[in-house]
């Protein structure tokens, strides 16, 4: 929130000082007013002053060095000159040295303030930009990154680290964890973030397509090609170049590309001369490179040239404790976009949504939370208003049956159904018994003393 203005007086004539400092207070200003040059420049040492309004004319310290005063000490004060009509030659050349504005004598209360109101205007302005440009700047920073997982907190922080360095950095995670969401982190908080962010799906483009894409073209390189056209390379110049599913390019873009990254100097297609750039290059895929390389899908020294600085995005499944706060995140963005009253999530639904192993990652809740809104009919997410694919989960693929005798006490029958439902999630999970307990949402440990206690031992690995 912006603080309230503060104005500083400057005036050897009491009744011209008081007049004003009365004038500033009654319109909501915080004011004070001084006699002296020297109280005055002892003022702007000391505090800090949205307006400075000061008479030219002063004993022993006069207006103009209180306009140096202002500069050394609160550069970003506003200097109003009063002065006579026969100094105003002195104010222009105060206003070269630094002074906002001048008004000169005789004048009345309300041309003075019409120059206040007009700064503090512009100062609200200048606040908003700046709050603007915080907000713009935090948005793109960690748009979308919403964590309380100490996995995912280590990643923010190694973000952080590399953020502003030329480094190559290797995104690896599988689909939908959100790598281009680092890599916007990684360009927005580093020195580059003014400059061009170029963004490039090998996957979305076939190995011709692609290489013009990377590296451009020459009129009459090929058919088609009509005129000059830059690649993705010369658009980054001095900036970032990303990447996306850099496992999926040819062995042949594979060639073309390591040399661009080695030397950073490339010919655009059907072209002679060698183009140098300032690059600095984000990579990401969802598949192991590692074994792409032992598989000789993958180039070896390509592989090692990218993994210069390996960020690794864990699935959602191994960070439960951030799937309620993004689930939140995502019922707030939606609900306003869609004018929805939507105020959270259910408990139970809650429950669902922690339990469920999410093999589409963030993407896959994202668009969960997004349908519930959308087809919700209350203030709360319900279970019914989740996705099939999360139902289904609980109501086909992992329901056990329930084979007890309503002879049998309560206890007894809960007992029953647990290890049953155990059983079936083992089975499920073919014995791996770590999957059964994600299943199940308890830990390994749970897992095993639970089977222990129903003797079902036998069905863990």
């Amino acid at each position: 929130m912006i603080d309230q203005p503060k104005i500083l007086i400057i005036d050897d004539e009491p009744l011209m000082r008081i007049s004003i400092t009365d004038a500033m207070i009654a319109e909501g200003y915080e004011a004070k007013g001084v006699e002296s040059g020297r109280e005055g420049i002892d003022c702007i040492s000391k505090g800090k002053y949205d307006v400075i309004i000061t008479d030219l004319k002063l004993p022993e310290v006069d207006g103009m060095e209180i306009v140096k005063a202002s500069l050394k000490y609160s550069p970003k004060s506003k200097v109003i000159m009063i002065t006579a009509y026969g100094s105003v030659d002195t104010a222009v050349e105060a206003m070269k040295q630094g002074a906002y504005d001048y008004i000169t004598k005789p004048f009345s209360m309300d041309e003075l303030l019409i120059v206040v109101r007009r700064l503090m205007e512009f100062r609200e302005l200048e606040y908003e930009n700046i709050k603007l440009k915080s907000e713009i700047d935090i948005k793109y920073a960690f748009e979308g990154i919403v964590s309380t997982s100490d996995k995912m907190q280590d990643v923010l922080e190694k973000v952080k680290v590399i953020a502003d360095t030329a480094s190559t950095v290797l995104i690896t995670g599988e689909s939908g964890t959100g790598k281009e969401l680092i890599a916007n982190a990684i360009h927005h908080n580093s020195s580059r973030k003014d400059n061009p962010f170029i963004k490039v799906s090998c996957a979305a483009l076939p190995e011709t397509l692609l290489e013009a894409e990377l590296f451009g073209y020459e009129k009459g390189a090929f058919t088609g090609a009509l005129k000059q056209k830059k690649g993705r390379f010369e658009l980054a110049h001095t900036g970032t170049l990303f990447l996306d599913e850099i496992g999926e390019i040819s062995p042949a873009i594979q060639v073309k590309l390591l040399r661009a990254l080695q030397e950073r100097r490339f010919e655009r297609l059907g072209g002679t001369e060698t183009l140098s750039v300032d690059v600095r290059i984000i990579c990401a895929t969802q598949r192991d490179l590692k074994t792409e390389v032992k598989r000789g899908i993958f180039r070896e020294d390509l592989y090692y040239r990218l993994n210069v600085v390996p960020v690794h995005i864990p699935p959602l499944r191994e960070r439960k404790e951030d799937i309620l706060i993004i689930a939140n995140s995502f019922a707030m963005k939606f609900s306003a976009q869609n004018n929805k009253p939507i105020q959270g999530i259910s408990d139970k639904a809650r429950e669902l949504l922690v339990n469920y192993p999410f093999p589409g990652n963030v993407r896959e809740l994202e668009h969960a939370i997004e349908r519930a809104v959308i087809l919700g009919n209350s203030r709360e997410i319900q279970p019914s208003d989740l996705s099939d694919d999360i139902l289904a989960f609980y109501n086909k693929d992992f329901k056990a049956s329930m084979k007890v005798s309503y002879s049998e006490p309560l206890p007894e029958a809960i007992e029953h159904f647990e290890k049953e439902y155990i059983a079936k999630a083992i089975e499920e999970a073919h014995g791996n018994k770590t999957r059964a307990a994600e299943r199940l949402g308890i830990s390994r440990k749970t897992l095993w003393e639970k089977c222990k206690n129903h003797g079902l031992e036998k069905q863990q690995k």
